[in-house]
């Protein structure tokens, strides 16, 4: 696996892990009222579209041409089995939480609506259909990027104006492929050209830094000045903040030695994903008394909860049936394959 890619799974399991840590404590303890704290959580809900950008970059790294025959088989079986598994585990912990729920109607909720930390799965999974058609018609990126910026802008702008409701069942409008369309655009270019774009990003990594800093204020000006609202990662100016955060994630992290640790991060960033949630839901009560200050216990309730997410992925992960429940879970690899040693396999 090329090393930029594991740091930028790393950085957005670790920034989704965090944000949700802030959101589990403030059921508990109330939110500072410092404007720079909702600033940042709204900064972190990159986190998630970064991670479907980079699912997809490697799609089209490796498979630029066609899917392989055991592509589908593998995806249900280490990425969709997990999300099946997850919703029952999730609908489990909220009927502990809450008695009042009904298991079963919460599970289906869960399956079907995506009503759980693991919704993204759902759209993943349609872009890989996308990706399929793509392929297999031969569709050109010279109309499809435009056609996708606009229909996602439209999209999103549509639900920021409510014109569609759909009172308590509103995450669903999160799930369409249109929400995404030009993150699955932008991302398949990225990826099926990505040894050339590799090298220019290296050459010009300051540049990436520039953009990213604009990204960023522009971020706050738009937050500030009440343009658009809600912390999620549905928001339209999280848009170029997530494309120039992963170009510069790819260009420095080419100069960036490999680590171990991230490494780790990175192969078990799935499973991370999914059973974090469950474990601050449980524990955020318990530990949000050991430290007065907000942010101490938000830094606890993160540390605790990544650390018991990648332990219970490591004793799964020994057991034959382990893949099903947490995602197959690779051997770090001792030295990462630099970006130019990279070969597409289809």
């Amino acid at each position: 696996m090329i090393k930029e890619w594991n740091l930028l799974r790393a950085l957005a399991c670790l920034s989704i892990v965090f944000l949700h840590s802030t959101t589990q404590m403030s059921k508990v303890i109330d939110h500072p009222q410092v404007d720079l704290y909702y600033y940042g959580r709204i900064f972190l809900c990159m986190a998630t579209p970064a991670f479907i950008v980079l699912s997809i970059v490697i799609l089209a790294n490796r498979y630029p041409d066609r899917l392989p025959n055991n592509f589908w088989v593998k995806r249900v079986n280490y990425i969709l089995i997990p999300f099946l598994f997850f919703a029952v585990v999730d609908a489990l912990v909220t009927h502990y939480l809450n008695n009042n729920v009904v298991i079963e109607e919460k599970i289906t909720e869960n399956i079907l609506t995506g009503n759980f930390v693991g919704w993204f799965i759902l759209v993943i999974f349609q872009f890989y259909v996308l990706h399929y058609l793509v392929t297999k018609l031969k569709l050109s990126m010279k109309w499809m990027l435009p056609l996708s910026l606009m229909l996602m802008f439209g999209y999103l702008l549509i639900i920021k104006e409510g014109l569609i409701k759909l009172d308590s069942y509103s995450h669903v409008l999160r799930l369409p492929f249109l929400a995404w369309f030009g993150y699955f655009t932008v991302a398949y270019l990225i990826g099926k050209y990505y040894m050339t774009l590799s090298k220019t990003l290296l050459k010009y990594r300051w540049l990436t830094i520039v953009l990213f800093a604009l990204s960023a204020a522009f971020l706050y000006f738009s937050y500030s000045s009440g343009l658009v609202t809600g912390t999620h990662s549905r928001r339209m100016d999280l848009f170029p903040l997530v494309i120039s955060f992963c170009l510069a994630i790819f260009a420095w992290g080419q100069k960036i030695p490999a680590s171990k640790m991230i490494n780790h991060i990175s192969n078990y960033s799935f499973g991370i994903y999914l059973l974090h949630w469950q474990f601050q839901r449980l524990l955020a009560p318990h530990l949000a008394g050991v430290f007065s200050s907000y942010f101490a216990s938000i830094l606890l309730l993160f540390a605790v909860s990544l650390a018991a997410s990648m332990l219970t992925i490591k004793l799964i992960s020994y057991l034959p049936f382990g893949p099903f429940i947490v995602g197959k879970v690779r051997k770090v690899e001792k030295k990462p394959v630099q970006s130019e040693l990279v070969e597409r396999t289809a």
